[in-house]
């Protein structure tokens, strides 16, 4: 038997940090949103019992360090799984770049091998082992628009987002998680984004209001060393867009556009920019409702 399926990239259409709990997690509330950037991966179940994974790219790890096989060791080992996986990652999503591109794929790995091996469990239990191996992967599996609280794992779903067109840049540079923490931790928190007036204005599908109170608390930090953030988000201002901020903990910058043409030449103009990037051209999407 063979299962397809695809993992949606996420950008944060909100991201404040309230506080840190004893064992280092960071509380957050945060919007997520899913968009049209996507991995596609493939499972066949195979009767050595072992997990073989494959990438088209060879900077991908595809040893037991993947998320994708510690979802499928966990899998094998709480419910007695004999049967083994190949599975074949498509990688389009960005690396390291604030999307979840690896908690997606992990998210793609639990929702097919629980139909491939028969297990029986609803997204909750999903969930519920998931935040064990990453605390992005539980929004990855519900996907859509959500509210995310606690280290991540708190969702609620809310309304589709606005329809709009978003243009993904990810700059050539790599940024440290930890390190980003470890900078926001130092200092005081001068300008946390208002998450409840951004949920109400997607509620109310007011893009406009909602892209006036986009904010991401982890940007100040990213963007003080990174200056490719700031130039990014210039050029997709002048483009058009109505808003343009960086997603997680960057270094990815998004514009949002009310226009699909102007989205278009502010694509192109990243492309004709001269700068080393991944660029897409994009908008929102709900996979529960593809």
């Amino acid at each position: 038997m063979k299962i397809e399926r695809t993992a949606y990239a996420k950008i944060n259409l909100g991201l404040d940090v309230t506080g840190r709990r004893d064992d280092g997690y960071h509380i957050v509330r945060m919007i997520m949103q899913n968009v049209d950037i996507y991995d596609t991966l493939t499972f066949e179940d195979n009767d050595t019992g072992e997990v073989v994974l494959t990438a088209n790219l060879d900077t991908i790890p595809t040893d037991g360090s993947n998320l994708i096989c510690k979802v499928a060791k966990q899998l094998q080992e709480e419910y007695g799984v004999k049967k083994g996986v190949n599975i074949h990652l498509v990688k389009r999503i960005p690396v390291a770049a604030g999307m979840a591109g690896g908690s997606t794929d992990g998210a793609a790995a639990y929702m097919a091998l629980n139909e491939l091996w028969n297990l029986g469990l609803d997204k909750k239990r999903l969930c519920e082992l998931a935040v064990k191996l990453g605390a992005d992967i539980p929004y990855c599996i519900l996907g859509g628009t959500a509210l995310a609280e606690g280290i991540g794992e708190e969702l609620t779903i809310i309304s589709d987002m606005p329809k709009c067109s978003i243009v993904v840049a990810k700059p050539n540079i790599d940024v440290s998680t930890g390190w980003v923490y470890k900078e926001l931790d130092s200092k005081e928190i001068e300008n946390h984004p208002d998450i409840d007036g951004i949920r109400k204005a997607i509620e109310e599908g007011n893009l406009e209001e909602m892209c006036g109170l986009i904010g991401n608390v982890l940007e100040p930090v990213t963007s003080s060393k990174y200056e490719e953030i700031g130039k990014l988000e210039a050029l997709l201002t002048k483009a058009g867009a109505i808003g343009t901020f960086m997603t997680g903990s960057g270094p990815t910058v998004f514009g949002i556009f009310d226009d699909e043409a102007l989205a278009k030449k502010g694509y192109e103009s990243l492309c004709d920019s001269g700068m080393k990037l991944q660029v897409f051209l994009s908008g929102p999407i709900n996979p529960n409702k593809l």
